[in-house]
């Protein structure tokens, strides 16, 4: 017998893809929304085992199209949001996108919810939106900066999430996760980047930023289960926001010299400025308080960062030869 109906919008992409595989395997009855493109590409749904994909119906849509969202979510228990732009370099090029898809998308999605008949909706917010910590460990009562395009899109589309809670009484969960890791993450982020850099052969030097900031890494499947706990919770106060973290933060420099040990690499190591955020908009540091989300459900993170990280290492190896094609430019420099 299937579980609640739950429809995942952006399953192609890292953490929805696993947390899809994971909504499966509990026995959800899962639909996936994945960006239209006209490739027909799903993504990374195309990573999960064929058992697992056999059971995922999928749909073509934008979150952006405020018709569309309208009618899809119409019969489902359960809705996660995860549909958004999420790289903060190019938020500095084109922040006009990010209004388009992070905030006029989960409005889209908010009046969808107002007018539909959905038992719970998880809106999927950032530790960014914190900016450097005044305090640590960050609990939810910190106060919200804007030190990226990125981060004022998603501070919006947080207020925007209580203001609707407040304003129609809808059943909507904040989730705010810290830095997430693991299988299926693209190279935008520093752990993958280093590792593609450290197995590749034919790149000849690892090229990082600022190898001074601190951040919490939380696995992939801790962040997920945090998801699911959050989508099923019966104690959960909707309209404001649940941290999911370690509460344990490491530098760049420390994350660098372990994935040069498990990696056994031994090439030179370069600073790009490139890679450096602007001086106001770097965060310096992100440690996550999870008192809230551990005392109203059953989540703790299980995955320490060692583990973690040669975890993501070996599945890197696994797939590097098909990975290769999306080279970037930034790791042949």
């Amino acid at each position: 017998m299937k579980f609640k109906k739950v429809l995942v919008i952006g399953a192609d992409g890292f953490i929805g893809s696993h947390l899809s595989e994971k909504l499966v395997k509990t026995n959800f009855d899962v639909t996936t929304m994945v960006v239209y493109n006209s490739f027909g590409s799903i993504g990374w749904l195309n990573d999960l085992p064929k058992k697992v994909l056999r059971e995922i119906d999928i749909v073509f849509g934008d979150i952006t199209d405020e018709i569309f969202i309208r009618n899809s979510v119409k019969n489902f228990d359960i809705v996660f949001n995860l549909a958004a732009l999420i790289s903060i370099p190019h938020s500095y090029i084109s922040p006009k996108s990010y209004l388009t898809t992070n905030i006029n998308g989960t409005i889209n999605l908010l009046e969808a919810s107002r007018l539909g008949n959905i038992d719970r909706l998880i809106h999927t917010s950032t530790s960014e939106v914190y900016g450097s910590a005044l305090y640590t460990p960050i609990n939810e009562e910190h106060k919200l900066q804007a030190q990226s395009p990125y981060a004022a899109s998603k501070i919006s589309a947080d207020h925007f999430v209580e203001s609707y809670v407040k304003t129609f009484n809808l059943p909507i969960v904040i989730h705010r996760p810290f830095n997430t890791y693991g299988p299926r993450q693209t190279e935008r982020a520093i752990i993958p980047s280093i590792i593609r850099q450290c197995i590749d052969k034919n790149i000849k030097k690892i090229t990082v930023g600022n190898t001074k900031t601190i951040r919490d890494f939380n696995y992939v499947t801790d962040t997920v289960n945090a998801f699911i706990e959050l989508s099923t919770s019966k104690n959960i106060k909707f309209g404001v926001p649940y941290n999911s973290g370690s509460g344990k933060g490491i530098s760049i420099q420390n994350i660098l010299k372990k994935i040069l040990k498990y990696t056994n690499c031994k090439k030179d190591v370069f600073s790009k400025r490139s890679l450096v955020r602007p001086k106001h908009s770097e965060v310096l540091e992100l440690i996550c308080d999870a008192s809230r989300i551990r005392s109203t459900t059953h989540w703790n993170n299980k995955v320490d960062i060692d583990k973690g990280i040669n975890l993501t290492i070996n599945w890197w190896k696994r797939n590097l030869d098909k990975l290769k094609n999306n080279s970037t430019k930034r790791m042949l420099d």
